[in-house]
């Protein structure tokens, strides 16, 4: 069963995708978020806890979303959190390496809120 009330990282230098985004979850139901513009505002925002899901860019400024996820999975304190990448990077050999790198689970922008919510499901399976 899905926690509502988990707190969720909504990481995209573009703030439109981050409020799709976020009107896609309030849809789904969950209320608690936090936005960041690029991954080092994520990865300083992780640093001080709470949170229980990363949803995140890839291409972004200052630290991409690949380097985010590199960096979280180094981490201790929060390198069992959850990560959703969403990507316009279709390529394979992108996808594989955001895999190698610890995402949980990649979704192709453009994407629908069905197709959102069924890689939610199955990370938290």
């Amino acid at each position: 069963m899905l926690d509502l009330n988990m707190k969720i990282l909504i990481v995209d230098d573009q703030q439109t995708m981050r409020v799709i985004v976020k009107n896609v979850l309030k849809d789904l139901g969950f209320n608690n978020f936090k936005e960041a513009e690029n991954g080092q505002q994520a990865y300083n925002l992780l640093q001080k806890g709470g949170f229980d899901f990363v949803i995140s860019d890839w291409n972004m400024p200052v630290m991409d979303g690949l380097t985010l996820v590199q960096q979280i999975r180094r981490n201790a304190s929060f390198n069992g959190i959850p990560v959703l990448m969403l990507s316009a990077e279709k390529e394979n050999d992108k996808i594989l390496a955001a895999v190698k790198a610890g995402v949980n689970n990649y979704i192709l922008k453009p994407f629908t809120p069905e197709s959102l919510e069924e890689k939610i499901n199955i990370i938290f399976a």
